[in-house]
């Protein structure tokens, strides 16, 4: 059968085969083409977008960072305490027997506690260090801190105002300079409860990796 002249546009053009000139080649029947809706383009960079990194919230930034202050300064204290225990052995090394036993013993004392201390203060700062990353576990551990922080902030803030309520003749002052530090430790620590604790953070922990 004759399809006439290729020459002619009027002509009929054979069923199959190769797709004319200048014309995309069409997808087979069931499959959108590429660059359709349903085959969307991954722009990365661009947040919400599938593909793309998901911001950090402002939450969790916060509590990233608190967790970082916190455990430099705890990291700091410890090295400090170790300090004094070195100093404390220097200064009862030509003391008597006894002296010199008792500041040795103290000295070690104060050795041990920093280096507790020291060890401690990596808690807080590899939780900041992976909370960009990390997932659910890294997010528990930072609650987990906040909530000590927290506890023991509140138990800071009860001994002192225990102890300074019968001191009525020191004033007022004396006793906002005690409570100001219990204070801003308990402020630290309810926000990153509640900075990994909500459900904006809770989103970017389940956020599925790219």
């Amino acid at each position: 059968m004759s399809f006439g002249d290729p020459n002619n546009p009027y002509a009929q053009q054979p069923q199959g085969g190769q797709p004319a000139y200048g014309y995309p080649p069409q997808a087979p029947q069931g499959i959108p083409a590429q660059g359709s809706y349903a085959y969307p383009q991954a722009y990365s960079g661009v947040p919400g977008y599938p593909g793309s990194p998901m911001p950090m919230p402002g939450g969790v930034k916060g509590a990233r960072v608190i967790l970082w202050i916190l455990g430099i300064l705890q990291a700091l204290g410890g090295v400090a305490v170790v300090i004094i225990g070195a100093v404390f052995a220097s200064e009862f090394t030509d003391s008597s027997y006894s002296s010199s036993d008792a500041g040795a013993a103290l000295s070690i004392f104060f050795v041990i506690i920093g280096i507790v201390v020291v060890g401690f203060s990596l808690w807080p700062i590899l939780t900041a260090a992976k909370l960009s990353k990390g997932r659910g576990g890294v997010r528990v551990s930072g609650i987990i801190f906040g909530s000590l922080q927290t506890f023991f902030a509140l138990a800071s803030l009860v001994i002192n105002l225990v102890t300074l309520n019968g001191l009525h003749e020191s004033g007022g002052a004396p006793l906002l300079l005690a409570l100001i530090p219990a204070l801003i430790s308990l402020g630290l620590g309810l926000w990153i409860i509640f900075g990994l604790a909500n459900s904006a953070a809770g989103e970017y922990f389940r956020r599925p990796p790219y």
